[in-house]
């Protein structure tokens, strides 16, 4: 089988073309560095998204949040779920952390705003 992506590693926006047996990455082309290959692999095999949303806080003020890493694509409405339901009390520093590992990932969700 054969996937047509568009890289999302660099702003060079390499057309690819991976080739695919049984699930795994057999070839990819048309990506100009290494960063291409890679990011055809994981969106194949395990695709991952870095969340941003908003938390309340205890004010009723929301804080912009985001994932401090990438979490699994098919995770993303369950992390959605802990961050609705989470509350931070202000004031808040960037980075601190406003859920801890979300949906079970091991990732958390981090202030990306100083909010008082």
């Amino acid at each position: 089988m054969t996937r047509e992506l568009i890289c999302i590693g660099c702003p060079m926006g390499c057309e690819l073309t991976a080739e695919v047996e049984d699930g795994k990455v057999i070839s990819v082309t048309g990506n100009t560095c290494g960063v291409g290959k890679k990011y055809a692999e994981t969106e194949i095999t395990a695709p991952v998204r870095t969340v941003t949303s908003t938390v309340m806080s205890d004010k009723g003020k929301p804080v912009p949040v985001k994932s401090a890493g990438a979490v699994p694509k098919d995770k993303i409405f369950d992390v959605m779920k802990d961050i609705k339901s989470a509350v931070v009390t202000l004031p808040v520093k960037i980075g601190d952390v406003a859920v801890t590992d979300a949906a079970g990932t091991g990732v958390d969700i981090i202030v990306t705003k100083e909010s008082f």
